[in-house]
């Protein structure tokens, strides 16, 4: 989370002042109609009152009560080759953005970009998703949520993730595999059902659909931004009170 510096402290006051400042020095020239005595007024009032403010703010910042602690989350955005867990996850992410919390993004392109080495058997799989879960709950324990995108194709493998991190929400993103062809632009699909690629999910390897997803998003049916909507609006009622 984040924390207030005293130069943030210091800055606030000042700018407060200058406005509180300038109400003192007009009342009391309304009052007295001496401008000398408006002025010294003001400022004697701003130096001593900028003081108070910074000791006030740093004595409310050490008090915990009234104030809550938004524990990590991590959204797990799973579902077919194409069926649009990154575009609407990117999303998500970005809307998450707007409540200043502590947040990562995490897409399985990206991460294997990192570790090239990672096969795609079922085994190779499951060793990335324990991989995968270390990573999530150390930034966790840093009090870090994350957006994540994998295919994670394997109940065994989600079911890691889930019992490694803390409030897990699994959205499954689900579309015809039919639609997931349509939407590929760069050829994966044909090259998968060439031979070209080997353990590709939904055509060479099997995709095990959730069955306790909290979230299931049919983009057959459902925009990307209504999508979002669904999943913002759950966060909130959740995580974000």
């Amino acid at each position: 989370m984040y924390k207030d510096t005293n130069k943030r402290s210091i800055v606030k006051g000042i700018s407060w002042r200058l406005i509180a400042t300038g109400t003192t020095v007009i009342i009391v020239y309304i009052f007295f109609g001496r401008l000398d005595l408006a002025i010294a007024a003001g400022l004697l009032e701003s130096v001593l009152k900028i003081g108070l403010y910074w000791a006030h703010e740093r004595a409310w910042f050490k008090v915990r009560w009234g104030r809550k602690k938004i524990e990590p989350f991590n959204l797990w955005f799973t579902g077919l080759p194409l069926s649009g867990k990154t575009t609407i996850a990117d999303k998500v992410f970005k809307e998450l953005q707007e409540f200043d919390i502590p947040l990562e993004r995490l897409d399985s392109k990206d991460v294997r970009d990192l570790i090239p080495d990672v096969g795609f058997t079922r085994e190779d799989r499951n060793r990335h998703m324990h991989r995968v879960g270390h990573l999530i709950k150390t930034l966790q324990n840093n009090s870090i949520s994350t957006v994540a995108s994998f295919v994670s194709p394997y109940k065994e493998s989600r079911r890691v993730i889930r019992n490694m991190v803390k409030n897990n929400v699994v959205i499954y993103v689900k579309a015809d595999i039919e639609t997931c062809k349509n939407r590929d632009t760069k050829g994966k699909y044909k090259k998968a059902l060439s031979g070209e690629y080997k353990n590709f999910t939904g055509i060479s390897d099997v995709y095990e659909e959730p069955q306790h997803a909290e979230i299931v998003i049919d983009t057959d049916v459902i925009s990307s931004e209504e999508a979002v909507k669904i999943i913002i609006q759950f966060i909130k009622k959740e995580y974000i009170k």
